[in-house]
């Protein structure tokens, strides 16, 4: 792993806070996609930001992802793989990183909105208490990213998806990509069950990419269906870019990675957004699994 030093972490933290904007006023960008120098032009994004919604499980360890140290230690390491591009995370997970020095000529993607807790009652009224606009655009990042989860049945989700389509038009504006992550959702014994069944992936995706006054910047974030198969009807729902959603995969990372190396295949597929099942692989290996899962693009 990659050493972390949180004693100057926190040193710098409380004795010099303006060094995580200076961090970023002095870190050197790239474009979101590119295509030269071997590169592939599809993106390999790492994904770190549920610990902000209160997700902290990996497997059968409920608080895998609450050791900050640890984590950034996973994140430097995939960071450092080369076909990596970059990471996406919340404010206070970027600001180590930035000031780790971890973002260099790296895309970073800021989580919008993690209001909707794991578990709460309230878990579908997903308020945007992450990053604003306005805050990925002081900051020089690259996009954002936001999560839109529907129950038919819960007010919850209109307040999300009126909120979700007023931060489009706001990255529009700044003409920054936004990064919609859409799910048809419903309570089963009082806990949120995501559907990943064809037709219920299709409605999310049409719903997401209607939202906003333009859809010029907006990029989909989509599981792979529960059949694989589906996979190239359900994507013919939009001409948006997408990205694959890695999610929980369990043992069977192999048979993760043969579902994302079908799906890449699709036109419209642009990459990968994994987060725990790169960062916490079943063998430990997080160098492994991350080269494995950029040689799929």
């Amino acid at each position: 792993m990659s050493r972390v030093d949180v004693t100057e972490l926190v040193r710098l933290r409380t004795h010099h806070p303006e060094a995580v904007a200076e961090a970023a006023a002095r870190r050197v960008r790239r474009p979101l996609l590119r295509s030269t120098g071997g590169s592939t032009g599809r993106l390999m994004i790492i994904a770190a930001d549920h610990p902000a919604r209160g997700a902290l499980a990996v497997g059968n360890s409920p608080l895998a992802m609450a050791n900050r140290h640890d984590l950034l230690e996973r994140l430097c390491l995939a960071l450092s793989r080369p076909g990596v591009d970059g990471v996406l995370a919340t404010a206070d997970i970027l600001d180590d990183l930035l000031l780790l020095g971890a973002l260099e000529d790296r895309v970073v993607v800021g989580s919008m909105n993690r209001g909707g807790l794991a578990g709460a009652s309230f878990e579908l009224d997903d308020r945007f208490t992450g990053h604003r606009p306005e805050d990925l655009a002081r900051l020089g990042f690259d996009a954002g990213k936001l999560l839109l989860r529907i129950d038919y049945e819960d007010p919850g989700s209109l307040d999300t998806l009126h909120a979700s389509a007023r931060a489009v038009d706001a990255m529009a504006e700044r003409r920054l990509p936004v990064f919609v992550e859409p799910f048809l959702c419903r309570r089963e014994e009082g806990r949120l069950r995501t559907d990943l069944g064809a037709e219920a992936v299709t409605r999310s995706i049409a719903v997401a990419s209607g939202l906003g006054g333009t859809s010029a910047y907006t990029w989909l974030k989509v599981p792979v269906t529960r059949d694989p198969d589906d996979m190239a009807r359900v994507m013919e729902t939009s001409t948006l870019p997408a990205v694959l959603l890695g999610g929980e995969i369990g043992d069977d990372q192999e048979g993760a990675y043969e579902k994302w190396r079908t799906a890449l295949r699709l036109p419209t597929v642009q990459g990968l957004v994994v987060g725990r099942s790169l960062l916490y692989p079943a063998d430990g290996d997080v160098a492994g699994a991350v080269d494995t899962a950029v040689g799929l693009l």
